[in-house]
């Protein structure tokens, strides 16, 4: 029997799951190309080509016409994580508005890509020359401020079933029902792990429990069907035998306890 959900996470569920469902509704893409025009310069990447990287100096705005390309941010200690994989209609780099000096993360593509790059000084000019491209922008920057906010609501609430589900879905640019809309590029298990903060082996269990389950299939690549959102909208199915395996292993190494010698190798200062 599913165990009940503190309102709190609840509510961080059905959050969760209403920004999936509204994402991308309210940008028009053929309007900004429209208003940029030759103003733009269109760029054509191949896969893995970096169009900046940490550090670097922050002066133009990105649009993504087609393409993915993905985002990380590498720690002092030279850990990487990934904050973003974005797709058609997504901005990228758009900082520089604000007057960040230096580029606070990598944007890779991971796909081949066609993407239009629009200097700091001319994206600025058109958005206090025309007020209605200038609406359409902040609107989408609402948008993004909001999925923000989920991704946030996730990490502090959801577990990492709920999390590789949402990130699936998102993936998918979830909205069409009963239809499955494959995900392209493959993208690997571990930046799926390091999307949610999980460990791979931990992916690959819930990605093995989506497909035994009907919620994903390989077929020429990822296939995610809309049933997947079940498992944002509800408590988490019953777990499996598996899952039940694994988590009383666990459980059974915890409660472990060592002998006197090994308590003192672990911790000598005792």
């Amino acid at each position: 029997m599913a165990s009940r959900l503190h309102p709190s996470a609840k509510f961080a569920q059905m959050k969760i799951a209403n920004g999936i469902l509204s994402a991308a509704k309210a940008f028009d893409p053929k309007v900004f190309v429209d208003r940029i025009g030759a103003e733009g310069l269109i760029i054509t990447c191949r896969k893995r080509c970096v169009m900046f990287s940490q550090g670097d100096a922050c002066d133009s705005v990105f649009y993504i016409q087609q393409g993915r390309v993905k985002l990380t941010v590498v720690s002092p200690q030279g850990k990487e994580a990934v904050i973003g994989i974005l797709g058609p209609t997504d901005f990228f780099g758009e900082g520089c508005l604000t007057g960040q000096p230096v580029r606070t993360s990598t944007a890779s593509a991971i796909t081949e890509c066609s993407i239009m790059r629009v200097q700091q000084a001319t994206m600025i000019r058109l958005l206090h020359e025309q007020p209605d491209f200038s609406e359409i922008f902040v609107s989408y920057l609402l948008s993004r401020n909001l999925r923000i906010e989920e991704d946030l609501t996730d990490q502090l609430f959801n577990s990492s079933e709920l999390r590789l589900a949402r990130a699936l879905l998102l993936l998918t640019r979830f909205g069409r029902e009963d239809e499955p809309v494959p995900i392209v590029p493959k993208i690997s298990q571990q930046t799926l792990a390091e999307m949610i903060g999980t460990t791979r082996s931990r992916v690959s269990f819930f990605m093995n429990k989506f497909k035994r389950l009907g919620f994903i299939k390989y077929n020429h690549g990822l296939e995610v069907h809309s049933s997947l959102l079940n498992v944002v909208l509800h408590e988490p199915i019953h777990k499996s035998a598996e899952q039940k395996t694994y988590e009383s292993r666990q459980a059974s190494h915890k409660n472990v306890k060592r002998p006197q010698s090994e308590r003192y190798w672990a911790d000598p200062i005792s």
